[in-house]
């Protein structure tokens, strides 16, 4: 831990993960793996595991499995104290791994959770934010529907009212937002106008701003849709992505961007990764890296590679919580992370 540790809120759903096991297809067989995660719950695991305190808001079920979903939080090192338990149900969402040239499936069923049907006002942000010095929330959140939409519009007027930075990562979920008859592009809008750090690409801030970006270089579109970014939203000071190309089911490229207002940029250049044991989270372990690194006050280019190389280790990491520390991640940055650690 550090001397003065930062304290980062989260706040979204916790759900309980099936996949199916090894490559079958989902209920081949009467096997399924059983962990539990959520977006904003990853993030403050691996926030918990660099040492700083992380809080994650939520609302579990009254039940053994809500029981067992706050035991698996508090084995992470985050905060629980402020995770609400109620009557209702877990959310859940169900993997089939990819293979060959089938990809994972993700199959959602969170409707009418606890945490979905939770009203708004149930919500006291005033008491949820207290000595809070973040709040990040993403995307799945509001995409879950109407009630919990309007939590996280809530929560982020309370943090900008308080003082309070926000990192919003866009985490667009087509399949939730279908459910319900919620306008993604005007909380897109609202949670990029509150927000200090956003993990957005182009396609996010060509949604919030009803914008297309042309530039046919990946970097260069980024870098114009950062610039737009910047002058729509006064408060955004940082923006961080990945880089993505998948070239099979188990094995991609990934490289990552980082802009700031002040016009410091930096590019992680794209890596090799064979062989991956598991994607799902790794968005959110580089979100957690890069913010990470902000609130340490590294440069860019650091908090970028911090970023990435967390992200990197999340992809040989099962389930979605990241476990690495930040000692496991400087090992990685150091020594290319393919020789062997003795």
């Amino acid at each position: 831990m550090t001397s003065n540790p930062t304290t980062i809120v989260t706040f979204g759903e916790l759900m309980l993960r099936l996949a199916a096991p090894d490559q079958e297809r989902l209920l081949q067989s009467a096997r399924l793996t059983a962990t539990f995660g959520g977006a904003e719950a990853n993030v403050a695991a691996s926030l918990a595991r660099f040492g700083h305190r992380a809080r994650l808001v939520t609302v579990l079920p009254d039940s053994a499995l809500g029981h067992a979903a706050l035991d698996q939080l508090r084995m992470t090192g985050m905060d629980t104290s402020l995770v609400r338990l109620a009557s209702g149900r877990l959310g859940l969402y169900f993997i089939t791994p990819g293979a060959v040239l089938t990809p994972t499936e993700v199959l959602y069923d969170r409707t009418g959770s606890a945490f979905a049907e939770t009203p708004p006002a149930d919500w006291d942000w005033a008491t949820l934010l207290s000595g809070a010095d973040w709040l990040h929330v993403s995307g799945v959140t509001p995409g879950v529907g109407p009630k919990a939409c309007q939590a996280a519009l809530d929560a982020a007027d309370a943090a900008v009212a308080r003082g309070v930075k926000l990192s919003f990562d866009g985490n667009y979920r087509s399949r939730l937002w279908a459910t319900w008859n919620g306008d993604p592009a005007a909380v897109w809008r609202n949670l990029l106008d509150r927000a200090t750090v956003a993990f957005v690409n182009d396609l996010d801030i060509a949604l919030a701003l009803g914008e297309t970006f042309a530039e046919t270089d990946l970097i260069a579109r980024r870098r114009a849709a950062a610039t737009r970014a910047f002058a729509a939203f006064p408060r955004l000071e940082t923006i961080a992505c990945t880089m993505r190309e998948m070239q099979g089911v188990d094995s991609c490229s990934l490289g990552a961007l980082i802009f700031r207002r002040d016009g410091s940029q930096a590019v992680s250049a794209p890596r090799r990764l064979t062989g991956m044991v598991d994607r799902i989270g790794g968005g959110d372990a580089f979100a957690a890296g890069v913010l990470h690194g902000v609130i340490s006050g590294m440069g860019a280019g650091d908090a970028l590679d911090f970023g990435l190389s967390a992200s990197i280790v999340k992809h040989a990491t099962p389930g979605d919580f990241n476990r690495a520390r930040v000692a496991d991640v400087e090992a990685m940055i150091a020594a290319g992370g393919a020789d062997v650690r003795r």
